[in-house]
């Protein structure tokens, strides 16, 4: 078996796990299976495959959470920016062109990064089952025999065989409940685990046979690439200019040379409350419980306390999630309005539907501890190395206090070291930077005190990580 190319899409911003999951803080970058996310949890299924270095595939706003995730992890992996979102085929296209130009035409294991697999051992006897297909030319999917009548799925229809797989006669979009039940009792179907496996030309000419206005739109913003950092980016104008649209109705539905093999390794894609409440490990009341929980008589539930006390009597197949800013009661039946609650939430302009609390940036995070008219109070951490830009402010002033490591500031022409307890004030308009050159995390309190307090009210000057 030849080296795999893995492609990990990560470019979602879903919100079915809301108040977890956020625009800017998307599901693959939560820890929902282990000590690990979820992004990390799909580049270490590829430990016991023979690969090479992943391609990582996400949006602008998430590309240094991304990037710290993988370095983490430990592991080497180039990461292609898009533009815009434009779902899966254009993506996958930029992904296969990238590959085209880096290496011998591999053959191309598509992952999407916020999935869980349960038996890694079965997941990789399937993917060099489907490599030997993908080598000759074929298009592989990969179909999980359904467990129940789910109607949060797509379906794959496949029957007949054709070389140790089976060949695919339909994709099927989610079904009511009656057809999911009949689905389930006919044999026939299988759900659509969005894991593929081609050659990267044999994509990229299924795309010219079938889409030839997205290849051609993503060959243009290809032509236009450019090293930034770290990142690899594409040129903007020309893939905005793509029609937005999923590798299933671009390619896959279209396509002559589609095989499908059956996956059993436990798959779920953590679609929602209740999916994550089956796929999570329960006590003997089928209770998930993660944080400060203390439940009396209750059944059924998934309870995740992020950051204080949640306390629960009586509750039977509830979802109660808390975080630093918001908190999400509804019976494990009602999850599925989750898209409503978002768009209310949308519609109200309310900032806990895009942001957390903590916010991360390249060189680290902060936390939005106290604001009020005039003053805002923020926790900083900054990881070893980082430095914040040299910048000022318009409207505000800053005081900061070192509460653990040492901080070299700038502060106009002086540049100063603080060690703990120590301060120092920046006046408005001052130029000023912050940095970390020790080998231990740098944690500050900054006090803002101004009459405009928001994050705009920025000027960068100087930037290591190439933010304007």
């Amino acid at each position: 078996m030849k080296p795999l190319l893995p492609v990990i899409l990560a470019g979602g911003s879903g919100t079915r796990l809301w108040p977890l999951s956020r625009k800017h803080y998307a599901k693959q970058y939560l820890q929902l299976d282990g000590a690990h996310t979820m992004l990390q949890n799909t580049l270490s299924r590829l430990d016991n495959l023979p690969h090479l270095p992943p391609m990582l595939i996400c949006n602008e706003d998430s590309r240094f959470l991304a990037a710290e995730q993988v370095r983490q992890l430990g592991v080497s992996a180039s990461i292609l920016l898009e533009p815009a979102g434009r779902n899966t085929a254009p993506a996958l296209a930029m992904g296969a062109l990238e590959a085209q130009a880096t290496a011998d035409d591999p053959v191309l294991l598509v992952m999407p990064a916020d999935h869980k697999i349960h038996d890694n051992a079965a997941f990789c006897e399937a993917v060099k089952a489907g490599s030997a297909l993908a080598e000759g030319g074929d298009l592989v999917t990969f179909g999980i025999p359904p467990t129940h009548a789910e109607i949060g799925y797509g379906y794959i229809r496949a029957t007949v065989p054709k070389g140790g797989a089976l060949e695919v006669e339909a994709f099927v979009e989610k079904p009511d409940a009656a057809t999911a039940t009949d689905y389930l009792a006919s044999g026939a179907y299988y759900w659509n685990s969005g894991v593929f496996m081609f050659r990267a030309s044999s994509y990229l000419a299924a795309l010219r046979q079938h889409r030839p206005d997205i290849l051609r739109a993503c060959e243009a913003a290809f032509k236009g690439r450019s090293a930034d950092l770290d990142f690899l980016r594409f040129d903007k104008d020309a893939f905005l200019a793509c029609p937005a649209e999923s590798i299933d109705y671009a390619v896959m539905e279209k396509a002559k040379n589609l095989l499908m093999l059956p996956l059993d390794a436990g798959w779920s894609d953590i679609g929602s409350w209740a999916a994550l409440w089956e796929a999570s490990a329960k006590d003997s009341a089928q209770n998930c419980e993660i944080g400060d929980v203390v439940s009396l008589e209750g059944r059924g539930n998934y309870i995740n306390a992020q950051s204080r006390l949640v306390a629960a009597v009586g509750c039977e197949n509830m979802v109660i999630v808390e975080t630093k800013d918001a908190v999400f009661v509804a019976p494990k039946a009602g999850v599925a309005h989750m898209e409503a609650l978002v768009a209310r939430l949308k519609a109200d302009s309310r900032p806990e539907v895009a942001f957390h609390r903590d916010v991360y940036r390249p060189w680290g995070s902060y936390d939005k501890v106290d604001e009020g008219a005039r003053y805002l109070v923020k926790r900083i951490t900054v990881k070893p190395g980082g430095k914040l830009s040299v910048q000022k402010h318009f409207h505000r002033a800053e005081h900061w206090v070192v509460v653990r490591g040492t901080a070299k500031v700038t502060k106009g022409e002086e540049v100063l070291e603080l060690s703990e307890n120590q301060s120092i004030y920046l006046p408005l308009g001052v130029v000023h930077a912050l940095e970390n050159n020790g080998e231990t995390p740098l944690e500050l309190i900054e006090v803002q005190t101004g009459d405009y307090l928001a994050e705009d009210d920025i000027l960068r000057l100087e930037d290591r990580y190439g933010r304007t």
